[in-house]
Order: structure tokens, then C-alpha cells, then sequence
């Protein structure tokens, strides 16, 4: 890691446990032992903002860096204002409902799919 890299002691959002294993079935399949998951947000969505995460191996001066259970995780500093306190969960208890879920205290609104919300200002 580099010296400009900023890791922080409390991370910046919860993962559940499913979520975790998940993730960490997901990054097994890439191969690659130095991934991390990469979290954020983006301009778009029906309701403002979207949440975004991709496997990464790249860490930027730009990241917050935290530890979940073994996972690395990356959030820039842009993003971590709109996800801080947000839970990321994963379940399939239900296949309509079933899938990523985000619990989002600074989200206005969300769209009914859960993917996209509006800030609170």
C-alpha cells in the first residue's frame, strides 16, 4: 500500500455476514488473491444517485480503505459522505425480492428497486 493511502479504523458501512460470504464467492471465482470490494456511488438511477461495487485490486490516494472480516474494502472520499452508516446485505430468502440490499440513513427516498436513492441535504 502506498503512503497516501488513508485507512480508516471504523469502516465507512456495515456488511452483513451474507453479504461478505457472497462477496467473497464471487472474488474466488475471479482467481485473483489481491482483490478487494470497491464501493460508491454514481450520478444516475431514477431517483439521484446509484450504488456501485466491483472487485478491485487497485487501491487509489483517493480510497478509504477498511476491513470487514478479511475483505478489503474501498470507498472514495466522494462517495463515502452519501454511504456512510449504510448496511449492504445479501439475501435470496425471497426470488422477487432476493439479492443486494442497501439500508441508506442518508437516503431521502430510494427507488423501489433499491439501487439508486435521493440524499437527504
Amino acid at each position: 500500500m502506498t503512503d497516501t493511502l488513508q485507512e480508516v479504523q471504523r469502516p465507512i458501512l456495515t456488511i452483513t455476514p451474507a453479504a461478505v460470504a457472497r462477496i467473497k464467492q464471487l472474488m474466488q471465482k475471479q482467481g485473483s488473491p489481491n482483490l478487494g470490494l470497491r464501493v460508491g456511488v454514481k450520478g444516475g438511477g431514477c431517483s439521484g444517485l446509484s450504488y456501485v461495487m466491483t472487485l478491485d485490486e487497485k487501491v487509489t490516494d483517493r480510497d478509504l480503505v477498511f476491513e470487514i472480516e478479511g475483505l478489503k474494502v474501498m470507498v472514495d472520499r466522494k462517495s463515502a459522505r452519501f454511504i456512510e452508516g449504510t448496511t449492504l446485505d445479501y439475501s435470496l430468502a425471497n426470488l422477487l425480492e432476493g439479492g443486494w440490499k442497501w439500508s441508506n440513513p442518508n437516503a431521502a427516498r430510494s427507488c423501489g428497486c433499491g439501487t439508486s436513492f435521493t440524499p437527504k441535504l
